[in-house]
């Protein structure tokens, strides 16, 4: 497996969601979940509709059962997600138990993990990425982002299930070195 980086402009994840949003509903869907939650790529791709939407409004957390430890993982969802959530099910017609990211080949399978590769890369092509990007540049999109915005470390490492901070801090592509400010944003 190469390794890949996650996009840390932000400017950059706004033209990737222009650019997968021209092209389809479900695709951005995937994207803007990816990057705004962490879930890994299989927990994605096996999500149903009903995972997230009762029938009339999305879900504010989103639980998952860890393949390796058994344990329940709650995510939230935030306003950007139900944004691209409203956006996919009003131009699709959905069924509870179909698949958030469903075939378009094979309704009653997800794309495939070579599918999401080739959405996220073609449109990373598409915006002038130059940097290596697959599939789990979604996950550490939004560990970069989070870590920069003032989530603990600790915290981000146990999404990620790592078993050390150092680990959790190269998987995102941060260097000892890097002196970018972290924001804490308390806002009260």
């Amino acid at each position: 497996m190469e390794y890949v980086n996650p996009i840390r402009d932000i400017e950059t994840i706004q033209k990737m969601k222009r650019v997968i949003g021209s092209h389809s509903t479900r695709d951005l869907l995937l994207f803007v979940l990816g990057i705004n939650t962490g879930i890994s790529l299989n927990d994605l791709l096996n999500l149903k509709v009903s995972d997230i939407w009762d029938g009339t409004k999305m879900s504010e957390f989103l639980e998952i059962i860890d393949e390796k430890t058994g344990e329940v993982k709650t995510f939230y969802l935030n306003s950007k997600v139900e944004e691209a959530l409203l956006e996919y099910l009003s131009k699709n017609e959905c069924e509870s138990d179909d698949y958030l990211f469903k075939s378009k080949k094979n309704h009653n399978q997800p794309i495939t993990r070579q599918q999401a590769y080739r959405i996220i890369n073609n449109a990373a092509k598409e915006v002038g990425i130059s940097e290596k990007v697959g599939t789990t540049t979604l996950r550490k999109t939004f560990g970069y982002h989070a870590y920069y915005k003032g989530v603990a470390i600790s915290l981000i490492k146990s999404i990620f299930n790592h078993n050390s901070t150092a680990e959790t801090l190269k998987y995102i592509g941060i260097e000892k070195n890097d002196k970018l400010p972290i924001k804490v944003d308390v806002n009260l």
